[in-house]
């Protein structure tokens, strides 16, 4: 599996929110060659580093196909939805999918390295960023929320590189599935145990998947 890579996008952190929050959502092209390393892509930066950036979240891929389905869903906001950019993302490409992408999957971006660690949960960002806080339930809804990686090898990308997919130790465990279980209101008591020790899947992730399985042990109870 190969794709080529459309756009790598980069934010500054500046006001953003309705109150001035400050943010990095908005991010604007670079061609590169740019740098790497864990922490995710050189000029790109975070403003809340309790729920954004880290070494699990570095870098934000999203489906450029995403973007022709949603002009035909939200007809009102196609002018949010002719480039890429409106997600927040990093990276940009077409044919590569939260469907068929799988946490653990490791690429070769560039000469750099990269792991799925999670899919994305977007946040009241997104809703601010489309003028629209429905889109928050409707990218749930869809499961076209993109995913991150975590950094394993750093090096350099450019625009109209490739990113190729070098293995798969999970192929059971795709981004739509893995988010649909622990995004959604599932019950899959088994499913969410195996995510709790899934060793490539974020922290963040294994832990949310423990107090899933921990809520529906009370009702259980109940």
């Amino acid at each position: 599996m190969k794709a080529r890579i459309e756009q790598i996008r980069v934010g500054r952190v500046r006001a953003f929110g309705p109150s001035g929050e400050p943010s990095a959502y908005r991010k604007h092209a670079v061609t590169g060659p740019v740098a790497v390393d864990t922490l995710g892509i050189t000029g790109d930066e975070q403003a809340d580093r309790k729920h954004h950036g880290g070494v699990d979240k570095a870098i934000l891929h999203y489906a450029r196909d995403h973007y022709s389905d949603w002009r035909a869903e939200q007809p009102g906001l196609i002018e949010h939805l002719l480039e890429p950019g409106a997600f927040g993302e990093n990276l940009s490409t077409f044919d590569l999918t939260e469907n068929r992408v799988c946490v653990g999957d490791r690429f070769l971006m560039g000469t750099a390295t990269v792991e799925v660690s999670q899919g994305r949960q977007p946040c009241w960002k997104l809703g601010h960023r489309f003028g629209a806080p429905t889109m928050v339930r409707e990218v749930l809804r869809t499961g076209r929320g993109g995913w991150y990686y975590r950094v394993l090898e750093p090096g350099r990308v450019r625009v109209g590189d490739s990113i190729e997919l070098i293995d798969r130790p999970y192929p059971g465990w795709t981004v739509l599935t893995v988010s649909g279980l622990l995004l959604g209101d599932s019950r899959d008591s088994k499913a969410l145990a195996a995510l709790a020790e899934l060793p490539v899947l974020s922290g963040n992730w294994r832990a949310r998947a423990r107090r899933k399985l921990k809520n529906l042990a009370g009702r259980e109870r109940d």
